[in-house]
């Protein structure tokens, strides 16, 4: 006898992704509000709060600041206020999250 989800032509994903799935949700949840520097394929660095993300890995960011490549080492430069900006995926190089923003949540548990 056929199963229902069989019937409907769907099938059930295995318990084992499921779980992997709830565990990667998870991880991105604990990052939420977080003060994260996403550094761009351009050179760019922006730093804000990690608001949320979506399947093509685009990011939003708050109250972003936009950090330019500096071609002296020494010039930090003044940063970019933006806001809210919303960062392409095949855009982003790498994601760091600034430490500070996360010794806060674990000393609050």
């Amino acid at each position: 006898m056929a199963s229902e989800s069989e019937e409907n032509g769907t099938e059930m994903q295995p318990e084992v992704e499921n779980t992997a799935y709830s565990l990667a949700r998870l991880k991105l949840e604990n990052l939420l509000n977080k003060s994260m520097r996403i550094r761009m394929t351009d050179g760019r660095t922006l730093v804000g709060l990690f608001l949320c993300t979506d399947r093509d890995c685009n990011v939003i960011l708050g109250s972003a600041q936009e950090f330019l490549k500096s071609t002296d080492s020494f010039s930090q430069g003044e940063p970019r206020v933006l806001g809210l900006a919303m960062i392409p995926g095949h855009h982003v190089v790498s994601i760091e999250v600034e430490s500070e923003s996360l010794q806060t949540t674990t000393h609050g548990l």
